[in-house]
């Protein structure tokens, strides 16, 4: 299956603009970095549970979703605007170039802008939250003992 909408996204200028702003706002973070790594890492894992759960959710709307989900952090860097909704909003415009619907846009807008609640109205929204979660490579972090979800008693279970 041809995904010529997200081969958009991945060339998109402004897409690659926020993506380098992230980079350079993260350069010396210890954490996990919101990268493509880290993007694509969401896309998979997302949909793997898609396919696990026989959710049928479009594996382009899973991607696009994956790939936007984060694209905003750097606004929350800059300007401490929550990244859950600076990236639904940069995520609208790119969408909308890269030939998405304004229903699959409004899908995506909501699943971006809920990923960091554990509730979740749709399942695309639950994926991402999931996704999101289970594809840091907590495993062979050097930061571990100083994360907050590790302070705060997580405790790291590999799935995928």
């Amino acid at each position: 299956m041809m995904m010529d909408r997200i081969t958009c996204i991945l060339k998109d200028k402004e897409f690659n603009m926020y993506l380098k702003n992230n980079e350079e706002l993260e350069e010396d973070r210890i954490f996990c970095h919101h990268d493509i790594t880290h993007f694509l890492d969401v896309c998979r894992v997302a949909t793997i549970i898609n396919l696990e759960r026989g959710l049928n959710i479009d594996k382009e709307l899973i991607y696009a979703t994956g790939l936007l989900h984060d694209i905003g952090r750097w606004v929350e860097y800059k300007i401490g605007k929550d990244h859950a909704i600076a990236s639904a909003e940069l995520a609208r415009e790119i969408l909308q170039r890269c030939g998405f619907t304004n229903v699959e846009i409004e899908q995506v807008d909501l699943a971006i802008r809920s990923h960091r609640n554990k509730e979740h109205v749709t399942d695309l929204s639950n994926i991402l939250y999931e996704a999101d979660k289970i594809s840091r490579p907590c495993l062979s972090c050097k930061s571990k003992d100083k994360c907050k979800r590790f302070l705060n008693g997580e405790v790291y279970n590999f799935k995928y």
